[in-house]
């Protein structure tokens, strides 16, 4: 790998971890800031869970046409390297706004809060897209893709961990800084320098990361046709989807529940800090390990190996009854396996990518890219949803808003009062209800996934084999030298659609049990 290769690796990948850490930010700790800090009542909790829920679907469902937008465009920066600007610096002005205290009435509030959400999640979705369509425009080389996607992933996690390691003790720090009272305006400010991170992490990506703009000069635009076929014609991605989509309901599920588990499950939240920096060990030692796992056993087993892995970490998780050293290993053995299925459901998602050339004649990369934006924010929507839901129904959030009523009339810290059996009902969303989604999906990939390892590199000869005889048509018109360029172009063109109208015909016919 040659300096400016090893250069992109390094600052592709440190774009991932100030624009992670804000994600967490947002993702995992929005609605604990706005119970625990904000208090709102049960109806403004649960208007917020449902307006939460409804605004990610919809930022979900418009991110393939974000993606169709990157894929038109045409700058002289590229077609990336813009999005990713504008959509880093509308990410981070509307989360401190989302942090902001305006001081006005819950209603009011509640609408503020959606129409910065809704932005948020916009913008934040041109950013990623457009991050990671970077990704294989900095070399046609597999083997350095993989590596330079593997570097930012593990840059992505430390800033997602450096985030859940820090926000659960910043209550504390203000507290010691002197605040009193309410500590909105403090965590306002974290919210600033979260933002400010997330740009200066980002800088790097833009400016030290070189793209290879041969490949990209030949790319046709990609219409609404274009488009809908890359994604529901393409019943491969279409497969990858959905089983990301139901992993990741189950593991935002599980992750949002995370210290509110610890404060009034365990009953000690300064715990959740320990606990988080072991399993960011136990996540990124799996991103390490992979590839050693992957020598020896295929896609497919590992798969299988790691949800059974989970399901048996879940069932100690949710049999513990508190006990720490039953937590940690469930925990430990949760992540691992986690971290394993996520690498290996970016690599689906990649080969869908190629089999969708091979059986549609086009590549929509950015537009199928978009596939994971979107399983993100679905599975973060209905997650975010179903914890606001569970809050309400196990009392949890009344007895939050009930102690904050009364720390303000009294002048001293009130805990909550948690009953027993609102704890057991916040385990069963938090433990029970993720595992059946983790399931479903990997029945799913299992019964309906064709693509292995042997399917993969015959669509990939075959793919080869189609580029090459769309070359020969364009040496044929080029040898004659009867015709002029334009008059060239467009017989190349006209032969190319032909040719590969024939091939996509081949690809309609397959017998349905082929890739």
């Amino acid at each position: 790998m040659n300096k400016q290769m090893t250069r992109n690796k390094i600052f592709f990948g440190l774009g991932t971890i100030g624009r992670d850490a804000l994600y967490s930010l947002v993702s995992m700790y929005l609605m604990v800031h706005l119970t625990d800090v904000v208090t709102f009542s049960d109806a403004g909790l649960g208007a917020i869970g449902i307006m939460l829920t409804l605004f990610g679907i919809f930022d979900a469902v418009i991110d393939p046409f974000v993606g169709a937008i990157v894929d038109n465009t045409k700058t002289r920066w590229g077609k990336f390297k813009p999005w990713i600007l504008i959509g880093m610096i509308g990410t981070g002005i509307l989360t401190a706004l989302m942090f902001h205290d305006f001081k006005m009435s819950e209603t009011w509030h509640i609408v503020l809060l959606g129409v910065t959400y809704l932005l948020f999640s916009i913008f934040f979705s041109l950013n990623d897209i457009a991050y990671w369509s970077l990704m294989p425009a900095i070399s046609k080389d597999q083997k350095v893709r993989e590596g330079v996607g593997s570097f930012a992933r593990i840059c992505a996690n430390i800033g997602m961990f450096a985030m859940v390691l820090v926000y659960p003790s910043m209550s504390d720090v203000f507290r010691g800084m002197g605040f009193e009272g309410s500590l909105r305006t403090p965590f306002f400010v974290f919210a600033i320098i979260a933002a400010l991170v997330m740009w200066v992490f980002q800088t790097f990506t833009l400016l030290g990361v070189k793209e290879d703009r041969t490949q990209l000069q030949t790319v046709e635009r990609t219409s609404l046709k274009d488009l809908f076929r890359a994604l529901f014609k393409n019943d491969q991605l279409l497969v990858a989807a959905i089983s990301m989509a139901l992993f990741m309901i189950g593991y935002c599920t599980t992750t949002a529940f995370g210290t509110y588990y610890f404060d009034y499950a365990y009953g000690d939240g300064s715990v959740y800090m320990v606990f988080a920096a072991v399993l960011a060990v136990a996540q990124l030692s799996a991103l390490m390990l992979f590839p050693l796992f992957r020598k020896r056993f295929t896609r497919r087993q590992l798969y299988t190996g790691s949800t059974i892995a989970v399901t048996l970490a879940y069932v100690l998780f949710f049999l513990s009854f508190e006990w720490l050293p039953m937590i940690v290993v469930a925990g430990l053995i949760l992540f691992f396996a986690q971290a394993f299925i996520q690498l290996l459901m970016l690599l689906f998602l990649a080969d869908s990518i190629e089999y969708g050339e091979w059986k549609l004649g086009k590549r929509n990369e950015a537009a199928s890219f978009a596939v994971q934006p979107f399983v993100n924010q679905i599975g973060g929507a209905i997650s975010r949803g179903i914890l606001a839901l569970t809050l309400i129904v196990s009392g949890i959030n009344a007895a939050i808003k009930s102690a904050a009523d009364e720390s303000e009339l009294t002048g001293t810290l009130v805990a909550p009062v948690i009953e027993d059996w609102s704890v057991w009902v916040m385990k069963i969303s938090m433990m029970i209800f993720p595992l059946i989604c983790i399931v479903v999906g990997f029945i799913l990939y299992y019964k309906k996934f064709r693509i292995d390892e042997e399917t993969y590199a015959g669509i990939c000869a075959e793919l080869e084999e189609r580029r090459g005889g769309i070359e020969t048509i364009a040496d044929e018109v080029d040898i004659t030298g009867t015709q002029s360029e334009a008059d060239a172009q467009t017989t190349v063109a006209q032969e190319t659609a032909q040719y590969q109208e024939s091939a996509d015909e081949g690809a309609e016919d397959a017998p349905e049990g082929e890739a």
